[in-house]
């Protein structure tokens, strides 16, 4: 797939520090008085950094990309040092990329004669040491990936007889959230993101959730969300890129297109066809239409 993903000049680089504050994903950290990416993964390529660079150090590539591979990503790490391995497996860890980091570890582990560093302490400052404020400053909270039970697997205590929910604190909702996931917008999802990894996904136009009173618990219940506007959002070839990614990489289940029934979001049917046309996997799509009024006027296999 094509990716854009964040370069850094590292001789124009001056450290100042500037770009930091302004990555969403939290990719970029300063690390031994130079501003490097030190997660492909978490790179949206959406370049919100770039007008905040004084000497012009960081551009977007576009590039062909193969999908994510953390050993070669640690590849790159080792060759910058102990400071940058951690702030990568951090960041991993911060962002519940389980899987990734243990293989960012066993590859320490299976090259530790090779390492121009101390193993051992790059454990103990990953797993034992807090994260500092600086770190946290890096990126955008909005738009930092994240998985988490949904709402209605941590109810606590007796249903009430009217039926609300009693939820953790005792605040009490009648409709509990089903969502298990964030970022949720298309231009802001990452398809290697752990969470992905062969669910079922609902593709949804972002007036559905609105329309649907039963959204969360008939058609969200058990999957993870993205959401788009065919009409309004722009670089919709990302889109279509995304979603062949995760179809072939992220090897999700099923596919549910869910549209209003208002011409303009016929394209989000359009952009999953394009890219199932694409992708090497075939998986099932159903596409569903819904009336302004909350009702389901269509449902399909297709």
């Amino acid at each position: 797939m094509i990716r854009e993903v964040v370069k850094i000049d590292e001789e124009l680089c001056d450290g100042c520090g500037e770009c930091i504050p302004n990555c969403h994903e939290g990719a970029l950290q300063m690390i031994d008085g130079k501003a490097r990416l030190i997660s492909d993964l978490m790179c949206d390529g959406l370049g919100a950094c770039l007008g905040h660079c004084p000497q012009g150090a960081i551009e977007i590539e576009k590039r062909e990309a193969e999908p994510y591979n953390e050993t070669k990503v640690m590849e790159i790490m080792v060759e910058k040092g102990e400071n940058t391995v951690v702030a990568h497996l951090q960041h991993l860890k911060e962002h519940n990329e389980t899987e990734f980091l243990k293989e960012g570890i066993a590859y320490l582990k299976e090259n530790e004669a090779s390492l121009k560093f101390s193993l051992q302490e790059v454990m103990n400052r990953v797993h034992n040491a807090r994260v500092e404020e600086e770190q946290l400053a890096c990126g955008c909270a909005g738009s930092e990936a994240r998985s988490f039970a949904p709402r209605s697997e941590v109810v606590t205590g007796a249903v009430p007889a009217a039926g609300a929910f009693t939820m953790a604190g005792g605040v009490q909702n009648e409709q509990p959230s089903e969502l298990r996931q964030w970022p949720v917008q298309m231009h802001l999802i990452n398809p290697s993101a752990s969470y992905f990894q062969e669910t079922d996904l609902v593709l949804a136009a972002d007036c559905v959730a609105f329309s649907l009173g039963n959204f969360h618990s008939k058609w969200l219940k058990g999957k993870t969300l993205t959401i788009a506007c065919p009409k309004l959002d722009s670089g919709l070839e990302e889109y279509v890129s995304k979603i062949t990614a995760l179809i072939d990489e992220a090897k999700i289940n099923t596919l549910t297109v869910m549209m209003m029934q208002v011409p303009c979001c016929g394209g989000l049917l359009q952009m999953v066809k394009m890219a199932a046309g694409q992708a090497t996997r075939k998986v099932p799509i159903k596409s569903v239409i819904v009336g302004v009024e909350g009702e389901i006027l269509q449902e399909d296999w297709i």
